[in-house]
């Protein structure tokens, strides 16, 4: 407050648009969340009957306990817990080991390894090639189509590189190579302890990004055994809608719609809790790993 205070005229009048934008810009972005989880624990009737803006209506669970009665659900869930983890723990190992390769100033012909990494970035395959290179490789409805593929993100790469680069000094490793350690055990006992917060945000990118995804599986899996939980929330948002023509009782066409929509989102908010319980132990790292591996160098 005091520096305000202190601030010049021009500065006070930006602060409080800066403020009154951000604030503005924080309530639609909240609202959205805040009218999710409402209506998941609305009654289906209030959902239909559009009486749900901000605050729970006719407050219920009934949504919940038919979801997590699924089996679908409970399965689906698995596999995205399994696809997100192992996923990212090949992403962030793949990625910090490339990273600190490209890093190193004695690395041969570095510059052109970092331009094959640049090209994908604008020029792609395609979905088509990508397929066929998939079926070619036997992975068409295993578990290693959705774990492969996305692998590695060649921006990922570069913000690693940067990291290194900028955050561990040279000095560091010729004391290391005096010390007698060799590559591995400098890069284990040194880079990687001092990289936690590029580790951090890569983990946070690519499980948020794993976790999410759905057309990738959509593509390569057709067993349903191995669908993540973003392909099930899509068939209760796309493909399983009831045909109220069929249902000759008005009643039980009513009650069946009113499940079905207070069901879409309370799938939505099991969704995203791993998100939301991840974000907290990354986020003291988020800040100062994006800034510092931003510098593309």
């Amino acid at each position: 407050m005091d520096s305000f205070k202190k601030a010049s005229r021009g500065d006070r009048v930006f602060y409080v648009v800066i403020t009154v934008f951000l604030t503005l810009f924080f309530l639609v972005v909240l609202y959205p969340c805040v009218y999710v989880v409402s209506a998941s624990i609305s009654s289906g009737a209030a959902l239909n009957a559009s009486k749900v803006t901000l605050f729970p209506v006719g407050f219920t669970l009934d949504s919940y306990k038919l979801v997590l009665a699924d089996s679908t659900v409970w399965l689906s869930y698995g596999m995205s817990l399994f696809y997100t983890i192992t996923g990212t723990f090949l992403s962030v190992a793949l990625t910090m080991c490339g990273g600190y390769v490209l890093s190193r100033d004695d690395l041969p012909g570095g510059k052109i390894f970092i331009t094959l990494f640049i090209i994908p970035m604008f020029f792609g395959g395609g979905m088509i090639p990508n397929y066929l290179l998939v079926s070619k490789l036997k992975l068409i409805n295993t578990i290693w189509a959705v774990i492969l593929p996305p692998s590695l993100s060649a921006y990922n790469l570069i913000v690693a590189r940067t990291f290194i680069r900028t955050s561990i000094p040279r000095e560091m490793f010729d004391a290391a190579n005096i010390d007698g350690a060799s590559d591995l055990r400098y890069f284990i006992s040194v880079v990687l302890p001092l990289s936690k917060a590029i580790i951090a945000v890569e983990c946070l990118f690519f499980g948020v990004g794993r976790w999410n995804t759905y057309f990738t599986p959509m593509l390569y899996l057709t067993e349903k055994k191995l669908y993540p939980l973003s392909l099930v929330i899509r068939q209760y948002l796309i493909l399983n809608k009831i045909n109220v023509d069929k249902l000759m009782d008005q009643e039980k066409a009513e009650q069946a719609l009113n499940l079905v929509a207070g069901m879409k989102y309370a799938l939505i908010v099991i969704s995203t809790v791993p998100v939301m319980m991840l974000y907290p132990f990354v986020q003291k790292h988020f800040a100062k790993g994006v800034m510092i591996g931003s510098i593309k160098g």
